[in-house]
């Protein structure tokens, strides 16, 4: 009687299962808290998963069919079969072993060829699809020493911290052709408000990684022996990564009274949806910027929608999304978010009023409700003339210059009337929140220091995670390593490498 593929194959994986019941059963275990049993299943029950993956890919081997004819993308046939040819696989239950046909010339220079690696989709590096994605994911969340051990912990398999990191840039490196291909089909059905915004949070930076100028003043302040940096020290280490977010919102119209009095009754916030957002510490704010436009251009090629773009302030900045929108001939509103305001009022306010008073409170509302009221002007008219009256010197009054300065320098971007009326966004709390999520809770771990692929590579799979699409990038990656390991080997892919 012929042997099963069970017992050929999968007979290590039956002793383990029956080992495993034994145990159970057995009158030592009974005693046992279920915390012991649940850490012995779970131990044994990787091993079992582990030699159940190993009997599946030797099954793969001993079903191999050799190829009559292979040849690389060199145009070089490879006559010769190297049977039994090994390597090994980390993956999520442990090391398994993956044999294969090689196929080969006498050539030295000219590599072997594999095409169960490419049926496989094996990966260059010993590191499976599994475990590869469970770093990715741990590492956008924790630091890259916890992620080698939490998958030590929690899986059957060992990463290295070095070697997480090394996994985490691979695994982001088709970011930005995942979203451009996304781009060109992502039109939506919707009379929402279109709303873009950006800003600015600084990284920690190895001085190597640094931009130039920036690079010049950590020298210039470094002092020997020192080990520990001072806040101002610090700013000099840092790179500024460049957050952005595209979503929709329905409009929300309220009254000026509905934000700020003691009578406030606004209406129920609406809910964003099919927001994206993301970071980069690579690319300059002019380039986030551009990618923001392209986005919500492939949203809305005819702008069928009425396009809100938020903005702090900032002139770069500014310049910029002014300059594309000139170029691209687009129609859309820049409204300068009102928290910005309310900080160079509350500045101002201590000019006039004593620091944490209810007539500092009552000074700042009362501007506050005007400006929402489209009386901008006015109210910086308003400061300049008390400043005056209270005849306050250059340094008392300093503050107080600066917030008329803004106001009137910024007033054709704070008609926060109409604004109201149209029920547009006025602050910018969804890019703050991007800011914290993306930027500030990962990259600002005490003590860290990053390397600029390190970082931006981070940086992607968190944004990833946050806009809800890492499912979607995970499989265009994977078609994207098939394509870079495999397809791109073989003259002949189709029918060598089908999956």
């Amino acid at each position: 009687m012929p042997r099963s593929l069970e017992e050929d194959y999968f007979q290590q994986a039956h002793e383990q299962y029956q080992q495993l019941i034994k145990t159970l059963i057995e009158e030592d275990s009974q005693g046992w808290e279920h915390g012991q049993i649940e850490s012995y299943i779970n131990n044994s029950g990787t091993e079992l998963l582990r030699r159940l993956l190993q009997g599946h890919l030797d099954l793969r081997y001993a079903q191999e069919e050799y190829q009559k004819e292979v040849i690389g993308t060199d145009g070089e046939k490879r006559p010769h079969r190297r049977k039994k040819t090994q390597r090994k696989l980390e993956t999520l239950f442990g090391e398994v072993v993956v044999t294969r046909v090689g196929y080969s010339t006498q050539k030295p220079e000219v590599s072997a060829l594999y095409p169960t690696d490419g049926k496989l989709n094996l990966p260059p590096d010993k590191y499976s699809d599994g475990l590869r994605r469970r770093v990715a994911e741990e590492a956008s969340k924790v630091s890259f020493a916890e992620t080698s051990s939490t998958i030590a912990a929690n899986t059957g398999g060992a990463v290295g911290k070095r070697q997480c990191e090394e996994v985490t840039v691979k695994v982001a490196s088709d970011f930005e052709e995942f979203y451009a291909q996304r781009s060109r089909n992502q039109t939506a059905a919707t009379n929402d408000l279109l709303v873009l915004t950006s800003d600015g949070k600084g990284i920690v930076m190895h001085s190597e990684d640094l931009r130039e100028a920036t690079a010049r003043a950590a020298q210039k302040s470094s002092s020997a022996g020192q080990t520990r940096l001072s806040p101002g020290q610090k700013r000099q280490r840092k790179r500024m990564a460049t957050v952005a977010s595209v979503y929709y919102v329905p409009r929300y119209q309220r009254r000026a009274e509905d934000i700020i009095g003691d009578q406030r009754d606004p209406p129920e916030r609406p809910k964003i949806h099919h927001k994206r957002v993301w970071a980069s510490v690579r690319q300059d704010a002019q380039t986030i910027i551009v990618s923001a436009f392209a986005e919500a251009l492939g949203r809305d090629p005819q702008q069928e929608q009425d396009w809100v773009v938020l903005v702090d302030g900032e002139p770069h900045q500014l310049k910029t999304i002014k300059a594309m929108a000139l170029k691209q001939k687009l129609q859309l509103t820049i409204v300068l978010d009102f928290i910005h305001v309310l900080e160079y009022l509350w500045k101002a306010a201590y000019c006039f009023c004593s620091s944490g008073s209810e007539a500092a409170e009552t000074w700042v509302q009362e501007r506050a409700l005007r400006i929402l009221q489209g009386k901008a002007s006015d109210v910086a008219a308003g400061i300049r003339r008390s400043a005056t009256l209270q005849k306050l010197s250059s340094k008392e009054r300093e503050n107080a210059d600066k917030a008329a300065d803004y106001l009137l320098k910024y007033r054709e971007h704070l008609r926060y009337d109409k604004y109201l009326d149209q029920g547009y966004p006025i602050a910018s709390g969804v890019i703050e929140g991007a800011c914290r999520h993306l930027v500030n809770d990962r990259m600002d771990i005490t003590g860290a220091r990053w390397r600029l692929d390190r970082a931006e590579a981070v940086l992607r799979i968190r944004a990833l995670r946050a806009s809800g699409d890492f499912d979607e990038y995970w499989q265009f990656h994977k078609m994207q390593e098939f394509q870079r390991n495999h397809i791109n080997k073989f003259q002949n892919p189709e029918r060598l490498l089908a999956i």
